[in-house]
């Protein structure tokens, strides 16, 4: 074999040394060469399934990628059957054409495959970085890689490595930290667990690094426009810093995630300094391809083109010439493959330009084995056995007790007894398996109730205690909590995700602190256990709180908040973020 070009690089995994590298061959250069410019824009572009017009459009624009955004799901339904026939259904198309170049099939798996009914929900990002544990993430990519792959998609738009500098955006919970150091080895153990160490697994699943480069660190005010024409406070605004700061801070998680062999990468909607990313060639060709050396390719975010200046067709000119290699263009796909091939016909935008990103997009299906006739791109149904199985629930058990910080434990309240007498339980979010999970979780900004299968804390607490004969009460708004031995408060945000999480107030909602009084007013001690996707202004309720946890967004196994609560695991979680005005970066108390 032939390579036209190793990218080499020396990662931890498992305790050995792999030396990983993309091996585009000369059969990857070849098949470019022998590719029209109808079938080589089709490799650049990816359409939304759920915008397209006609599955034979899969053939008549050479379609190389689909995505399903965060609400397009099978129309049968979200089940697992439902999600496996619908990507079997788009690739057996595909391997029908003349090429027969199989589909990138791209999906927002971010904490587990978590569109799809029945998976397994891992806590968010925010969680994870609590952990500081690279083993425990690398483990949680791969199951996610596994349930992703029983579905057949071969992509998971994962790992979020942006670097928050301010909880009140609203994807605080997408990043590990606000230290670019924990998300630099946190990042990169991620894409070593769903790429498996390699692409070639057929259990891996393509990662992609994402928002390249900038996103978490927007100014206040600077935001989206929304159709009123005011702006969302922050998301998808412009990171103004130095160059130096962008690099320490922003750029950070970027050179691990490469060593790691990330085979995708997707430009931030945001700007650096007034310049939308999806627009500069400095980020994207200088620094990220070649000072950085990054041989994958580049995948737009959804319709991120459309917020460039001039018309459309400049639109795509400005942002294939800086260096994007595949654009997500969820509805107006036949329009983008006409003005790409009108500007490529024009001498707008070079055919070398062209010829690179359909390389670099080859390279990796080459790199996953798609360009294999001997290999089936079908869905591997027997993966199906381990989806939302006990043993990959078990993980995310794991993950939740491992990523809880213990901010208060005044009298040693925790941990509790399962011999207590009565334990009253309230708040919102006490059984409630939606405000568990978040936002990305079946739907784009996430719900509220009973959304997916899993345990909620109230039941985590009832299994604890169910042998000893204890009694759990609950009450939604901590009435009926005389006479209890102690209270345990969930409270907290209920779901959201990019744009409608910008919040500029972040105190707690009135319900939540009128439970944490009523609990309080019985006169017993108090746990109260925060679930949100950032700290949140809890000075107000700190002082009617013996103990106080926050348990960020647990995902499905609610049994490891209880594992926490009763001391069947001592806390050992510490702050990803410092929590404004009372708790240092990196605190956590244990028992």
């Amino acid at each position: 074999m032939i390579l036209t070009r190793l990218f080499p690089a020396l990662i931890v995994f498992s305790g050995a040394y792999f030396l990983v590298a993309y091996q585009a061959d000369d059969s990857v250069r070849k098949l470019v060469s022998t590719l029209t410019l109808d079938e080589k824009i089709g490799q650049m572009t990816q359409p939304d399934q759920m915008f397209l017009k006609s599955i034979d459009d899969i053939d008549k624009y050479h379609l190389g990628s689909l995505l399903s955004g965060g609400d397009s799901d099978p129309k049968s339904g979200n089940d697992l059957q439902s999600w496996t026939t619908l990507y079997d259904r788009y690739q057996t198309r595909a391997l029908a054409t003349k090429r027969r170049i199989p589909l990138l099939y791209g999906i927002d798996a971010v904490h587990g495959h978590n569109n799809v009914l029945g998976a397994t929900i891992f806590p968010q990002n925010i969680g994870l970085g609590c952990t500081r544990n690279p083993e425990l993430v690398e483990k949680i990519g791969r199951v996610t890689a596994e349930e992703v792959r029983a579905t057949g998609i071969n992509w998971a738009f994962a790992p979020c490595i942006a670097v928050p500098q301010d909880v009140r955006w609203g994807r605080t919970y997408e990043g590990f930290s606000e230290s670019p150091d924990v998300v630099k080895i946190l990042g990169e153990a991620a894409v070593r667990g769903l790429q498996w160490g390699g692409l070639s697994n057929p259990k891996a699943v393509l990662a992609c690094a994402k928002h390249f480069a900038g996103d978490g660190g927007t100014a206040l005010g600077t935001g989206q426009l929304k159709k009123d024409g005011t702006r969302f406070p922050f998301d998808q605004g412009d990171t103004q810093v130095d160059e130096p700061t962008f690099r320490k801070v922003h750029l950070a998680g970027y050179p691990p995630a490469i060593r790691a062999g990330v085979g995708s990468i997707m430009p931030s909607y945001s700007s650096w300094n007034g310049v939308k990313v999806s627009a500069s060639k400095r980020l994207m060709t200088d620094i990220l391809k070649q000072e950085l050396g990054f041989q994958g390719f580049l995948i737009s975010d959804y319709a991120a083109l459309n917020q460039l200046p001039g018309t459309y067709k400049q639109q795509i000119e400005t942002s294939i010439n800086a260096g994007m290699d595949m654009v997500m263009v969820p509805e107006h796909y036949q329009e983008f493959f006409e003005k790409l091939k009108e500007n490529v016909e024009e001498g707008k935008v070079a055919m070398s330009r062209i010829d690179d990103a359909v390389t670099r997009i080859l390279r990796v299906k080459y790199a996953m084995g798609m360009l294999d006739p001997k290999r089936s791109q079908l869905a591997d149904r027997s993966l199906q056995k381990s989806f939302g199985s006990t043993e990959h629930r078990a993980v995310a058990r794991d993950a939740v007790r491992q990523s809880i910080v213990l901010l208060k434990n005044d009298n040693k309240t925790l941990p509790l007894a399962k011999t207590l007498p009565r334990i009253h339980v309230a708040g919102k979010s006490a059984n409630d398996i939606g405000n568990q999970c978040g936002g990305w979780t079946i739907t784009w900004q996430g719900k509220s109730g009973n959304t997916i299968e899993g345990t909620t804390i109230l039941a985590g607490i009832k299994k604890a205690t169910a042998a000893s004969g204890g009694q759990v009460t609950y009450s939604l708004d901590g009435a009926g909590a005389a006479g209890a031995s102690v209270g345990v408060v969930v409270v907290g945000e209920t779901p959201y995700a990019e744009m409608l999480g910008d919040r500029t107030d972040l105190n707690l909602a009135p319900e939540d602190v009128a439970a944490i009084s009523a609990v309080k007013a019985a006169k017993i001690p108090v746990v109260v256990i925060l679930v949100s996707g950032r700290p949140m202004m809890i000075d107000n309720v700190l002082g009617n709180a013996d103990a106080f946890v926050a348990a960020w967004l647990p995902g499905t196994e609610g049994d490891g908040v209880a594992d926490v609560l009763f001391g069947d695991y001592k806390p050992t979680g510490k702050l990803s973020f410092t929590w404004p005005k009372r708790f240092a970066f990196g605190y956590g108390l244990t028992y």
